[in-house]
């Protein structure tokens, strides 16, 4: 919407509804000292043209412009088809903030209903809702799904999750006793350490939270993890933040995961600073875990003439229902970028999925292979199983300072993480998507070499 200021004939007609003579009267209130004076030390106005040639200029002087990235972390550069943009501007999902009125609303909610099918497809689990706030939320609210299903009140997260979302659940558990969270190191494989996490299970833990890939590339022995809790009456909450690896590795729930959680952003929108992301939240179909569902759930229904229609039909919310009985206090999905995740899916279809999968695989074993195979450079981890991303020792042993030197070439060379943990500060996280090319590769080993 364009920016229309009033005219002073409107200005003068508002004061006088309000019966006040002027702009200065009706903000007498406020004491002179406390107001601002002089016109504000901006620039005139530019006619529309003139702008849209400034915030051209402007953003150009973006430092990572056209810089060849392999930054990953959490957030992944895929390729998402102009459209995706074009169908979220269609005037049919142009409905209501929030689908009250089903009969106003059906192409809202059956685009939600459509999202939840697909997040229950790709963590094969049977239970999945309309969409939490992002990743971290997500991992939160099933660490207190947990806590109400179990009766019991520890967490543990394995340091294989993202650190921002272990930062995120341990601020939801911050009213409780901080004893009640607890980190559980990384393996020597960068994956999740079984054996740590077993000596640190007690009889007072409700999850056991595992990044599925590893934030550090690997992934985690998920079933046997999923035994070991259920062992001891523990749930499994998997964490996920690139779908695209699910394309190929078995799913959470296929291995024994109870909840699954994760990030939607690869699929449906950039790498942005700050979001948005949107939070895939998927569990077993038992009428207990639904009962304990975190948001809003669509379901598929008929009217009474028999037509196929959508409704919302669960919201545990604390707006929705008596506060002590709500399962969170999350007032909403993210209707939009769920609609582009859907969108996004359904254009590639399943086997349209896999074959991205297979690219990022196999972008990344060259890279790796390539990376590896330069004199000073060496795996962190090991040779554990990874996706798209993977952790690589650097000559000098002074990641932040091979990342300055590449970022001089006009490459993002992947993530410093000693920005994350001061251990692995020789080490750097690289990402590789299906929208490398080859000679993008290969330019980035080129950069490597003259280091």
């Amino acid at each position: 919407m364009r920016y229309l200021p009033h005219t002073e004939a409107e200005v003068s007609e508002m004061l006088a509804a309000i019966g006040k003579p002027s702009l200065d009267a009706l903000f007498e209130s406020i004491p002179r000292a406390a107001r601002f004076e002089r016109e504000l030390a901006v620039p005139p106005p530019l006619d529309e043209a003139s702008l849209m040639r400034h915030m051209k200029e402007l953003s150009a002087k973006n430092q990572g412009s056209g810089m060849l990235s392999f930054l990953g972390g959490g957030m992944y550069d895929h390729h998402l088809p102009p459209a995706v943009d074009q169908l979220l501007l269609r005037s049919e999902f142009y409905t209501a903030y929030t689908p009250y009125q089903p009969e106003v609303s059906q192409g809202t909610l059956q685009a939600i209903w459509e999202f939840q099918t697909i997040v229950s497809e790709i963590y094969g689990l049977p239970l999945a809702n309309a969409s939490m706030y992002d990743g971290a939320s997500a991992a939160a609210e099933g660490a207190q799904m947990a806590r109400r299903l179990t009766k019991r009140d520890k967490i543990l997260v394995s340091a294989c999750v993202h650190p921002h979302y272990r930062q995120t659940v341990a601020t939801y558990l911050s009213g409780s006793d901080k004893s009640l969270y607890g980190e559980v190191a990384v393996a020597e494989n960068g994956a999740a350490d079984y054996a740590k996490i077993e000596a640190s299970l007690d009889t007072d833990t409700a999850a056991v939270l595992v990044g599925y890939p590893s934030f550090l590339g690997p992934f985690p022995e998920l079933a046997r993890l999923a035994t070991l809790c259920h062992d001891r009456g523990t749930l499994l909450v998997a964490v996920n933040t690139e779908p695209y690896a699910l394309a190929l590795a078995e799913s959470p729930g296929t291995l024994g995961a109870d909840i699954a959680v994760g990030e939607g952003q690869p699929l449906a929108c950039p790498p942005q600073f700050g979001g948005p992301g949107v939070g895939l939240f998927a569990c077993r179909d038992d009428r207990k875990y639904l009962q304990q569902l975190p948001g809003r759930i669509c379901g598929e229904t008929v009217d009474k003439n028999g037509e196929r229609g959508f409704v919302l039909t669960l919201a545990t919310r604390e707006q929705h229902i008596r506060r002590e009985r709500a399962t969170s206090n999350i007032c909403t999905n993210q209707g939009l970028i769920a609609l582009a995740l859907a969108i996004r899916v359904s254009l590639l279809g399943k086997a349209g999925f896999t074959q991205v999968g297979e690219q990022c695989l196999a972008k990344a074993r060259y890279l790796r292979g390539r990376i590896l195979g330069l004199p000073g450079f060496s795996p962190r981890f090991g040779e554990a199983p990874y996706f798209n991303e993977f952790a690589v020792r650097v000559p000098g042993s002074n990641a932040a300072s091979t990342c300055a030197r590449l970022e001089q070439q006009g490459i993002i060379g992947g993530l410093d993480l000693g920005r994350v943990n001061p251990e692995f500060k020789d080490s750097l996280l690289v990402a590789v998507t299906e929208k490398h090319t080859r000679s993008d590769l290969d330019r980035f080993i080129t950069a490597l070499e003259a280091l």
